[in-house]
């Protein structure tokens, strides 16, 4: 299913389209080392750029990194994300891993990813093996060395920014325009530190001999793209980002004879630079050889984009970013969580809660808490299927704590929904209480819909993920050896016109068989049926059988041992026959 596009993803593409409109058949032009004019326009255009070739960098270090990078991609503890792209679920290219400090996480084009966490003092991670730990610790060194040497060229661009008319060439003078840079306040020192305090790293891998499909560069005609043109996204607002790169083996010398040599050099790898939607000012491609770094400071992610350009061997890189984790640490989102369940006044055996306020603003906060755990933490966590097993079960714990929250949401939503249409209650609580709620019943079944119908099931298969499509999630046991266990999540539908929450059934109780057994043959197997508020007796989730859309459906409600109106007991039905549809 094509998911619809964002506003921002639109407005991107359509500056793409106008952008190769005016282009036609023609190409912009780009700038080598082998061109004159590369560095002064470098030093103009881009000062923001820095690049530290690989003896900056301790030789030994550089041994631990490349020692690190085969030991993780030996142990299969990289995979490709499957992220969206103009509307469409499609995999990258390339192989990540995010590893960073404990409880954060990261997300870029719709994927959250977890870190796996390198071990910062009072970190209780436990890897899986020896060599996992030992590599984390080789990237948590490397990251120190990184943010020393982003601190020291924040100073020298600050330094150079002062004596401006030494910034410019001498043959251009100190008037000369200097469009695309940005303007530059100097930090302060503590400034500067947290500007380079990097929480995280994502690791990159590609051998491009194994991806024949790479696009083709599309404004410069610098070739294949390993990565498309983009800015990094959620990090800290003008904050550095940090780069490592580590290609297997570098052609020892240029082919002279090559007619596409006009360019760069298509065998080695290189980093593309452009200012955004600019035709006028020509691109860089700077060459990256084993060890090099190169640094992006202040505001140049966000005025300029780049790319990656594919060479022939193998590359592994180490991006460290400053994540902007005000809403993405398990703090946060445990804090949330328990702020919106102090609502619940009284929580029965069966799982019925009883609120203290119905509060519209109270009861909204909690309906935006349920989707926010569910949809950015919980689905994003469990479709990436074993990969953060692969290292750690770091995060296994935090899972199954956020997934007991999130079901005593569902039971907070439905004791909203019986208040909003509990007989006696005043007309106008009722409709605040509807009012409060609906944009984020709403938003819950259409992204509900959204993941079920979406490729990310057809793409699982791909990433060698165990998935069954019947579920509401992709859950850890669904992962495993074994065969599907039950999923304890809901789903909303619309019954007689009123949302209220549906919940995969259980077994049966035996009281409970014969009543089943009655139902005409034709309509629906026990496991297809949907029951209607909690039961006592549903302790043991159980999936959904074959999913339609669309319908008529009987349901079979099984009253508890003390129904308040009916005063029927445990394993007596009635039945139902509702129109309905899956959320």
């Amino acid at each position: 299913m094509k998911r619809t596009p964002t506003t921002e993803e639109r407005e991107r593409e359509a500056k793409k389209r106008r952008l190769l409109e005016e282009l036609e058949d023609t190409w912009l032009p780009y700038l080598t080392p082998k061109d004159d004019e590369f560095y002064q326009q470098w030093q103009l255009k881009y000062p923001k750029l820095i690049l530290r070739e690989a003896g900056r960098v301790p030789e030994a270090l550089h041994e631990e990194v490349r020692a690190a990078f085969r030991s993780l991609h030996a142990r299969g503890c990289l995979f490709r994300d499957l992220v969206r792209v103009q509307g469409k679920d499609v995999l990258t290219p390339v192989s990540r891993l995010l590893i960073g400090n404990p409880g954060c996480t990261y997300k870029y084009l719709n994927t959250r990813l977890f870190t796996v966490p390198w071990p910062v003092t009072g970190s209780d991670a436990k890897y899986r093996e020896a060599e996992i730990a030992a590599a984390c610790q080789t990237f948590l060194k490397l990251n120190g060395h990184l943010q020393a040497e982003t601190v020291q060229a924040w100073e020298q661009l600050a330094a150079r920014e002062r004596a401006d008319v030494d910034a410019v060439p001498v043959c251009i003078g100190p008037d000369f325009p200097r469009v695309g840079l940005g303007a530059f306040d100097a930090p302060d020192e503590a400034d500067i530190r947290n500007r380079s305090a990097y929480n995280v790293t994502l690791l990159n891998f590609m051998d491009p001999q194994k991806m024949p499909y790479l696009k083709e560069e599309p404004y410069f005609g610098m070739g294949k793209m390993a990565v498309s043109w983009h800015h990094d996204e959620n990090l800290v607002e003008r904050s550095a980002v940090a780069v490592y790169s580590h290609s297997f083996a570098d052609p020892e010398e240029e082919s002279e004879d090559d007619p596409q040599l006009e360019g760069r050099d298509p065998d080695i790898w290189h980093v593309g630079f452009k200012i955004s939607w600019d035709i006028e000012t020509p691109g860089l491609a700077i060459p990256l050889h084993q060890g090099d770094c190169y640094f992006m400071l202040d505001d140049l992610n966000a005025t300029h984009q780049h790319c990656v350009l594919a060479g022939l061997p193998p590359r592994f890189s180490s991006t460290h970013r400053v994540a902007e984790c005000s809403t993405g640490t398990l703090d946060y989102i445990l804090q949330r969580c328990h702020a919106a369940l102090q609502n619940i006044l009284h929580e029965a055996d069966n799982g019925d809660v009883s609120l203290k306020s119905l509060e519209p603003a109270v009861l909204k906060q909690g309906e935006e808490v349920h989707n926010e755990v569910e949809f950015e933490w919980l689905r994003q966590f469990w479709f990436q299927g074993n990969r953060y097993k692969k290292c750690t079960d770091w995060w296994l714990g935090p899972m199954a704590q956020l997934e007991e929250l999130w079901r005593k949401m569902e039971f907070m939503t439905n004791a909203v929904l019986r208040e909003a249409r509990r007989e006696g209650a005043p007309t106008e609580q009722r409709q605040e209480i509807a009012a409060a709620v609906l944009a984020s019943l709403a938003t819950r079944q259409n992204l509900r819909q959204e993941w079920r119908t979406s490729t990310v099931l057809d793409f699982c298969r791909d990433l060698s993920f165990r998935v069954c499509s019947e579920t509401v999630f992709t859950r850890r046991w669904l992962l495993s050896a074994e065969l599907p266990v039950s999923v304890p999540f809901g789903q909303s539908a619309l019954l007689s016109g009123r949302a209220i929450s549906a919940v995969p059934s259980a077994p049966f109780p035996k009281e409970a068989r014969k009543v089943v057994s009655m139902i005409p043959r034709g309509r629906l197997s026990p496991t297809q049926l949907i029951r209607v508020g909690a039961w006592p007796w549903m302790s043991r989730p159980y999936p959904f059988g074959p999913q339609a859309t669309s319908g008529t459906m009987t349901l079979i409600r099984v009253l508890g041992s003390r129904a308040p109106r009916s005063g029927r007991t445990r394993g007596q039905a009635r039945r139902f026959v509702l129109p309905w549809r899956i959320a």
